[in-house]
């Protein structure tokens, strides 16, 4: 497979390629005829257990290696198939490219910040950011290709996400919404991808140098549209995963031209491998896979000039949400009173959006005129005067936040039945419970007369497991 990539490359990327590496060339040319790395990154904000045994049985059965440049990222041995097993549906990872997890580590986000994710999909850096914000301050994950979108949406919601809004809209309406609104703002720009020639064989097939160039001109709106939303002050992340000059540090000269106000980070740090000395960098750094256990991949970090007050909030144009009154959540409170120990804080907020109740982060803004697909975390939904609870609760809850828990290990049959769809016996009270494997929540079970009724989303189900 890999020496039909190398010999499907496209010949005048090949001519650029090699006026651009000089003597490097032909080992990047090399690089082709090795297997991809695979990485997968741990998902800290997993209610867990005994999140210490369960990482270290994790580290074992994945033959799991730190990837150096990330927090919690992993290489993983690609027979061991992360992707196929229960943790993975439990959201206790993200299966995601090693290069690939290198722009959050810059945006240096801390619990708290209103961050903006602008181009998100499939969500490997949106559940990143989530994880650092700690379920503190507010992501906005936005993603203007609907599929795309919904993608994006299922991967928060399996990573159990408490306070990120995911939103289809265009960089241009948002920007008329979030206005000087964030305090981080990353832009993993649509690219020519030409990083990922190794991983995805519809980016070879796709490349032109005129598609190149069309890329650039895209990127151009998009980081303009950014500028606007980023308060004085601020941290913006600008990625690709090209090796395009005119797409990366083309971008960036051309969009500090018309923005002046934004200048380089300097002084940067990048360790490329375990134990190695850091390499220093000035705002701009590349990853080539000749060089790095990774694929390729563009990074630069600015910032806006400017200095805020501490505490400092822009409203959006649209305002503060209008949040749901005490007589709108009465079924949430009687299932809470009944099944949960922690149902989201003395300060907790609610939409509701028909008989959907969401659970929002504090000030959260207005959405008139916004396509959203999920304002925050799904609690549920209001069936015939009582409360279902959501798919999306289960994987944010741990077992210690329900009153009924069924603890289930990693082996047992009944794990792969339920991944199924598959009712079975169980002991108990009747009730709802929270299905866990190893100490990490799964989905929702209902037991009633020695049955446990399946609640795991149909659209999930894995059949064949």
């Amino acid at each position: 497979m890999a020496d039909r990539k190398r010999n499907m490359l496209p010949e005048l990327f090949l001519q650029r390629m090699q006026d651009q590496l000089g003597e490097e060339y032909e080992a990047f040319r090399e690089s082709y005829d090795r297997e991809r790395y695979q990485a997968l990154r741990w998902n800290g904000g997993k209610r867990a257990e005994d999140g210490e045994t369960l990482r270290r049985e994790v580290e074992e059965l994945f033959h799991l290696e730190p990837v150096p440049w990330a927090e919690n990222g992993y290489y993983y041995d690609p027979e061991t198939q992360p992707g196929k097993h229960a943790f993975h549906e439990a959201g206790l990872y993200y299966i995601q490219e090693p290069s690939a997890m290198a722009p959050v580590g810059f945006l240096d986000v801390k619990p708290g910040d209103r961050v903006l994710d602008l181009c998100a999909a499939p969500g490997g850096k949106s559940t990143q950011i989530g994880a650092l914000l700690r379920g503190k301050g507010l992501l906005v994950s936005n993603e203007i290709n609907p599929s795309r979108a919904k993608i994006l949406s299922e991967n928060v919601e399996r990573l159990g996400l408490i306070n990120v809004c995911v939103a289809n809209e265009s960089p241009e309406k948002l920007a008329e919404v979030f206005r000087g609104y964030f305090d981080k703002i990353l832009v993993d720009a649509p690219c020519s991808g030409e990083g990922m020639f190794r991983k995805n064989e519809t980016a070879l097939t796709e490349w032109s140098p005129e598609n190149v160039e069309l890329c650039g001109e895209r990127q151009d709106g998009i980081l303009d549209c950014a500028a606007e939303m980023l308060r004085p002050g601020g941290r913006m992340v600008y990625s690709t995963c090209t090796f395009a000059e005119w797409e990366n540090e083309g971008s960036i000269r051309r969009f500090m031209s018309r923005w002046p106000e934004f200048e380089l980070v300097k002084g940067l740090e990048f360790q490329a491998r375990p134990g190695a000395e850091t390499e220093k960098f000035d705002g701009m750094l590349r990853l080539y896979p000749h060089r790095i256990r990774g694929e390729g991949h563009f990074l630069a970090v600015l910032q806006k000039s400017g200095n805020v007050p501490e505490g400092y909030r822009v409203p959006a144009m649209t305002g503060a949400a209008r949040t749901a009154s005490k007589q709108d959540c009465g079924e949430w409170g009687e299932f809470c009173a009944e099944n949960i120990l922690y149902p989201g804080g003395q300060k907790a907020q609610y939409l509701r959006f028909g008989d959907n109740l969401y659970l929002i982060p504090e000030d959260f803004p207005g959405l008139k005129g916004l396509k959203v697909l999920r304002p925050g975390l799904h609690l549920g939904e209001i069936k015939k005067n009582r409360f279902e609870p959501s798919h999306a609760l289960a994987l944010a809850l741990g077992p210690g936040d329900v009153r009924q828990v069924l603890r289930l290990q990693s082996g047992d049959p009944r794990v792969g039945a339920y991944l199924n769809g598959q009712t079975f016996p169980a002991e108990g009270p009747k009730g709802w419970y929270l299905i866990c494997v190893d100490g990490i929540s799964l989905g929702w079970g209902k037991l009633a007369g020695g049955i446990m009724k399946n609640h795991y989303p149909k659209g999930l189900r894995k059949f064949g497991v």
